[in-house]
Parts: C-alpha cells; structure tokens; sequence
C-alpha cells in the first residue's frame, strides 16, 4: 500500500497541492496520479486530500502522514548505508559523556561533525555531567565513552582508562571579597566564614562528591560553571 513510489507520489502532491503539477515533477499523467492516491485513501479507509477545481489541500490525517512519509523516505534512502556499516559492525549509536569540567561547545561541534562525516549513519548522543556524575552514566546509564572521568583508576574492571592530564585547582575571589585584602596564608577559621560555591555533583546512582568545603562551611550549589564564575565575580 506504502511502497517508495506510493510515498514519493503522496509527498509531492502534498507539496505541489496539485495533481498536475505533481504529474509534471513524476512525468506521469495527471489521472495516474489521482488515480494512485485515490487508491490509497480507499485502502486506508479515511479522506487524505481536500479537492477543489484548482487545487488539493491535505486533511488532518494527510497532514500526519504526510509527516511520517518523509521520516520514512529519509530512512529508506539511508537504510543501505546503515546495513553495510552494521555488518561492518559499526555501531547504531553510541552515547558519551563529557565532564562539565571539559565541555567546550566549539569542540563539541567540531568532534560531533568530524563523527558524523566518517560515521553518517551512525546516532550520537552527547550529555554533560559533573564529578561522579559521570562515572554514574557510563555504569548506570548506558553511556559508551566518557571524557574526562574523576580518579586514575576504573570504578569497574570492565571498563578501560586513557589518561589525558590533570586539573590544577586554584584558590579565587573577587578582588573586591574581604578575603582579597588578607596577606599571608589563609587560616580555615578565615575561609568558613565565607560561602564555597560548587557545581553540584549530578550523580544519582553513586554517592555525590563535593569539589572543595569546609567541615561547617555555607555551600552555594549552582547547576554549571558559568554560573560558579558569576557567583564569584
């Protein structure tokens, strides 16, 4: 009833809303085109186009397949690539986890069109996590590949670790904070007085972890770095 010729004669009368001028595009007669897509509004059993002397507008029903044809005309035209790739054993879609820490949208992009040129059928699906909540992804979630996991060795012996580098931490407040005008090393009494802002952690299988607080320190959470740094600022 759907074959691809079925689909693509129903798109383009859909688009032209008219049986002539989708005749022309398909180089048929006019009447195999009305006749085609009358054929199929009585195997469906329901009204796809609204006919007037000039033209045809689609029906709520024509509206959503018409939505679905092109869904399908998209994956019946990839639909070999995607075979022989499996057969390949490249995989259908792979997950990956970056830490918050790592996330840059520009390299992100510029990772994510470098997959897809050598990988076009393959889905990717990136999401952003934070401390554990990484290693909660990768383990819990069904995610493939994290970049830039906490700690040197795997929470599961299952799982293998690249090591990038580290991370330097520095101690910052803004320059008009009363911490600022304090010379010498700071004492924990002098910090606890102050608020510490962390991203929070976005583990909801492991145990969350804290950046950096002190033991009765006010904690300010805040969902990403760039709202960390306006706290800050």
């Amino acid at each position: 009833m759907l074959d691809q010729e079925m689909i693509r004669t129903f798109i383009q009368v859909a688009d032209c809303q008219s049986f002539t001028k989708a005749a022309d595009v398909l180089h048929k007669t006019s009447a195999a085109i009305s006749y085609r897509i009358k054929t199929l509004e009585e195997n469906i059993g329901t009204q796809l186009f609204n006919r007037t002397t000039r033209t045809v507008t689609l029906t709520p029903a024509g509206e959503y397949l018409l939505e679905k044809c092109r869904q399908w005309i998209v994956w019946l035209e990839s639909m070999p690539v995607e075979l022989q790739q499996m057969n390949a054993g490249v995989e259908h879609q792979v997950n990956i986890v970056i830490n918050n820490l790592l996330y840059d949208r520009t390299a992100v992009a510029s990772m994510l069109a470098c997959l897809h040129q050598r990988f076009p059928s393959t889905q990717f699906h990136i999401t952003r996590q934070v401390y554990m909540g990484v290693w909660d992804a990768l383990i819990n979630e069904d995610y493939h590949f994290a970049i830039g996991v906490t700690g040197n060795e795997s929470l599961k012996n299952n799982i293998n670790i690249c090591a990038m580098g580290e991370i330097q931490w520095q101690f910052v407040v803004a320059p008009n904070h009363p911490l600022a005008n304090i010379s010498g090393i700071l004492s924990d009494d002098q910090m606890r007085m102050y608020s510490a802002v962390n991203v929070e952690d976005t583990s909801r299988h492991l145990s969350k972890r804290t950046a950096w607080r002190l033991s009765g320190q006010h904690e300010i959470r805040v969902p990403d770095l760039h709202t960390k740094l306006a706290c800050h600022l």
